[in-house]
């Protein structure tokens, strides 16, 4: 275990070290947690010669903070902050993120010039002009209206029926399986902050930048993946959005991917 501090809130992690200049920060889904999707990538990415860190953002897992509730800029801060870290120690630090932690990952490298690639695994480039054209406004505003109104309210992350955050068999499925260190709870208002987070605005701002993305996904949008307009996109042949989570030969396939890209930016 490793730890560092956001703005003053102490923050738990894994590093694993590897020979060489490359290092890689982790962020992964919404709720997630160090023991699930992103210490699968930190260590297969371990293996492929990078230095990983993974951690849990604030309020998740074992670092402090709101427990669970999502904090956009606050985990865009935890990332300034594990970026930091690798960075003193003389590495050339990529970002990598997971389904929600993909747009977050392009949301940070945007604005770090420390950051010397990005890539996006089954990311949430999440938009909420799109959100509003496809809802139409006034449902986007009323659901915006009823997140701020129960703000402080816990609901279940995920439920095979009826109401959570995350619902339905596929997000079960996976997160039913993997409970170290994670509750299944979230704030509404972390719902909020999903639905405000802008990703498509950073794309201007990015160093060299990779998405992979499943063909089908009903979780992250293909579509909102292949807008990001990243500068090298692997579409795979997945049938479900967390296939990129644990399933092979999806996982090797984007891990190999990474990997590659990332060999190809180092200075």
């Amino acid at each position: 275990m490793t730890e560092f501090h956001s703005e003053d809130l102490r923050l738990t992690g894994v590093l694993h070290r590897a020979d060489g200049p490359q290092a890689i920060v982790l962020t992964g889904p919404f709720t997630g947690v160090k023991e699930q999707v992103t210490g699968v990538y930190a260590e297969r990415l371990a293996a492929e010669g990078f230095t990983t860190l993974t951690f849990d953002h604030r309020g998740w897992g074992e670092s402090e903070g709101r427990p669970q509730h999502e904090d956009s800029q606050g985990k865009l801060a935890d990332l300034r902050a594990a970026v930091g870290l690798l960075a003193a120690d003389g590495y050339q630090v990529s970002i990598v993120g997971i389904c929600l932690g993909g747009g977050y990952a392009m949301k940070a490298a945007a604005t770090d010039p420390r950051v010397t690639a990005v890539a996006g695994v089954a990311g949430a480039y999440n938009s909420p002009a799109w959100f509003a054209e496809r809802m139409g406004l006034a449902a986007y505003r009323s659901a915006l209206r009823g997140m701020l109104e129960r703000y402080d309210e816990f609901l279940p992350a995920i439920a095979p029926e009826g109401e959570a955050a995350m619902p339905g068999e596929e997000p079960w499925s996976y997160y039913s399986r993997h409970t170290t260190n994670w509750v299944n709870r979230v704030t509404r208002g972390s719902l909020h902050s999903l639905m405000t987070l802008d990703v498509l605005s950073a794309r201007p701002l990015l160093p060299p930048s990779l998405v992979v993305h499943g063909r089908k996904d009903d979780y992250c949008s293909p579509e909102l993946a292949e807008a990001l307009g990243a500068d090298e996109t692997v579409w795979l042949d997945c049938e479900r959005h967390v296939d990129l989570y644990d399933a092979e030969p999806y996982v090797t396939q984007a891990v190999a991917a990474t990997a590659t890209f990332l060999r190809s930016c180092s200075q």
